[in-house]
């Protein structure tokens, strides 16, 4: 799908379940990283993240779409166009547009991240820390016992 097309697509879904049309401009933004798409106030542009359409496919891309429309639609005739909005919430809903979309396997599998373990040779408190720390200057903080470096672990994130 090119730029072309995902205009039509986003022209037809605004007649079809908004009754309204969409004039102005919809294209996908290579930059896009963490969102599935974007309503720009000023403009009334709307930019879509193309991998959503390459790893989650087209439905999840009409439902973003969808959302996005809410912002647009929403934001051009003066009502609550936020998330927090009830004006929001409300068209969400009659459109069947989901309110946040599902994260990306490619997003999930950079979640992992190397922790740096260390444990207390007191009480075996573990710690677990991003960064190195001086262990020279910081304690356990259960018992002040002197912390022990115990390596890396890969550790998952919210999978």
């Amino acid at each position: 799908m090119d730029n072309q097309q995902l205009q039509k697509l986003v022209e037809d879904i605004s007649m079809k379940d908004f009754q309204k049309p969409f004039r102005h401009l919809a294209c996908f933004n290579p930059r896009l990283r963490t969102t599935g798409g974007r309503y720009l106030l000023r403009s009334h542009n709307i930019e879509m993240n193309k991998k959503y359409l390459d790893e989650r496919g087209v439905e999840e891309l009409i439902g973003i779409i969808k959302h996005e429309l809410c912002h647009y639609h929403l934001h051009l005739e003066k009502k609550g166009y936020q998330h927090r909005d009830a004006d929001f919430k409300r068209l969400l809903e009659i459109v069947g547009a989901p309110r946040f979309c599902t994260p990306l396997p490619s997003n999930q599998l950079k979640r992992k991240m190397n922790t740096i373990q260390y444990r207390c040779e007191n009480c075996q408190e573990l710690y677990l820390r991003k960064k190195r720390i001086d262990t020279t200057r910081f304690v356990c903080g259960k018992c002040r016992g002197t912390l022990i470096y115990q390596g890396f672990k890969e550790k998952e994130v919210n999978k």
